[in-house]
């Protein structure tokens, strides 16, 4: 292991101490790329330790990443009195998202 990983997984560890120390329901989430330092099997083994899931992961639709919390930030306290009302609502704020967001989550 080189010194820039072997510094980066020490920080890493007194930063996932220090902020579980206070909270440890704490969610922590980790996003890399696939630059080789974090390609490296010692990063591997350790974020390995941290998710099970892999990085690539045909399964995550962008619905995951877009749609799913730009809904839930919208309808975000509000009360149905049935599911066809709760429906609707979904529906209402997909036709109001304009087209533009739409294109650019499914082509990144």
């Amino acid at each position: 292991m080189d010194l820039t990983r072997a510094v980066m997984y020490y920080d890493f560890r007194q930063v996932f101490k220090e902020i579980r120390k206070d909270n440890r329901q704490c969610r922590i989430i980790l996003h890399y790329n696939n630059a080789s330092c974090h390609t490296s099997a010692e990063t591997t083994r350790f974020l390995d330790e941290l998710t099970g899931h892999p990085p690539y992961s045909p399964d995550l639709a962008p619905n995951d990443f877009y749609l799913f919390p730009s809904v839930k930030n919208n309808l975000r306290g509000q009360c149905f009195l049935s599911c066809e009302e709760a429906v609707h609502a979904f529906k209402m704020h997909g036709l109001e998202t304009p087209q533009s967001k739409w294109e650019k989550c499914y082509k990144n």
